[in-house]
């Protein structure tokens, strides 16, 4: 066990006297493909080392469970027939959730205790809350022997975001935290669910997250924006075209057949995503070709649309992916995560992390009055069950 299996342990026990179920959910980062996972696309995340650790054990009240988040230092005490979601932004809305969807399913949970702490930089686009919906479910589902599979694992975490934290996610997050494999991406199909792992071969070159500090409020409402103007975009097309459910089914040339019926900012959200899909195949192929400097370019090419036609990203997340682009250490860098805030992902020469780290920061600091924070990422594999 690593330190943080072992403090959530060893409070599992001192709380409850009992030894617990312990469960690791990595957060995860993405390569390339922002925002298309809601619209059927295609995505390129893994998942990493940087984890939320549970301990959890069966309650002696068949109805009565208590959650305690040692990060938070909170507890939250509540009946299994008495759940409903809290304010907004509540961390205990990500656990319910999933307990929701688990008694949805026809499974039958009773009372039970969880002790949770983690290291997924909270707002930083790693997905800190898909970590804490799947090593939810995974805990539960060894604890009660409910025989659960993975892949239902995945959405009924997805939908347990979206019914308890308000946030209509798509299911990249979930996927990559259940689903990860070490040192490998995932390339993910949105619409049919159908993966494979993907090897990550940076040669001389690493990524290095960078992490803004900041997290605008926009982040969760803008979030829904989009994919609300994304289906007007859907609507708009199926009136000229048949067999469209989504912009997965969509080219640029019927978009443009089109263009002059829809608004023009819906226009710029469905270009952003069908372009976005085709990064994802390119990237790939890139990676596959061992062609880094052309994966440099689709990073570039995805924080420029963005930024314009998404307009997802935020001040300080384009100073510090414009610094970034035209740093001779670095292939080329974009905004990662839902946007309005997080980190930037850069593609940099092995080596030369500390050098860039200490540029960005000084120049981040005389323009923001405010310091970044390096996250060195490592692939690590899924969800899984910490063997005492």
């Amino acid at each position: 066990m690593n330190d943080l299996s072992q403090r959530v342990s060893s409070h599992f026990a001192e709380q409850f006297g009992a030894k617990p179920v312990l469960v690791r959910a990595p957060g995860r980062i993405n390569l390339i493909g922002e925002h298309t996972d809601y619209n059927n696309g295609f995505v390129l995340p893994a998942a990493v080392e940087h984890a939320i650790f549970f301990a959890i054990g069966k309650s002696d009240n068949a109805d009565r469970c208590s959650l305690i988040s040692l990060d938070f230092e909170d507890r939250y005490d509540f009946d299994l027939a008495d759940m409903k979601p809290l304010a907004t932004d509540s961390w205990q809305n990500y656990i319910l959730g999933v307990v929701a969807e688990i008694q949805k399913s026809g499974r039958e949970v009773a009372g039970f205790n969880l002790v949770f702490s983690g290291n997924v930089p909270r707002g930083s686009g790693m997905s800190s809350s898909a970590a804490l919906e799947c090593g939810t479910c995974a805990g539960l589902n060894e604890l009660f022997e409910l025989g659960i599979p993975k892949v239902d694992m995945v959405k009924m975490s997805q939908m347990a975001e979206h019914h308890y934290a308000g946030v209509k996610c798509g299911i990249m997050d979930q996927f990559a935290s259940m689903m990860g494999a070490k040192d490998q991406a995932l390339l993910l199909d949105c619409q049919s669910l159908e993966y494979r792992h993907f090897p990550i071969g940076l040669n001389d070159y690493s990524l290095l997250l960078c992490n803004s500090n900041v997290t605008h409020s926009l982040a969760s409402s803008e979030y829904n924006v989009r994919r609300q103007q994304c289906e007007a975009g859907v609507s708009g097309l199926q009136k000229r075209f048949s067999g469209i459910s989504s912009l997965r089914d969509v080219s640029m040339d019927q978009l443009n057949q089109v263009q002059s019926q829809l608004d023009e900012v819906v226009y710029r959200r469905c270009k952003y995503v069908i372009e976005e899909n085709a990064r994802v195949n390119e990237f790939t192929t890139a990676l596959t070709q061992s062609d880094l400097i052309k994966a440099g370019e689709i990073l570039k090419s995805a924080q420029k649309a963005m930024k314009d036609e998404y307009e997802i990203t935020c001040p300080e997340i384009d100073f510090m992916a414009d610094f970034a682009n035209a740093h001779e250490d670095i292939l080329g860098a974009r905004m990662m995560g839902g946007g309005f805030g997080g980190c930037t992902l850069n593609l940099i020469k092995k080596g030369r992390e500390a050098a860039f780290i200490e540029a960005l920061n000084e120049a981040y600091m005389d323009q923001f009055n405010q310091e970044i924070t390096p996250i060195q990422v490592n692939i690590s594999d899924g969800v899984s069950l910490i063997k005492v």
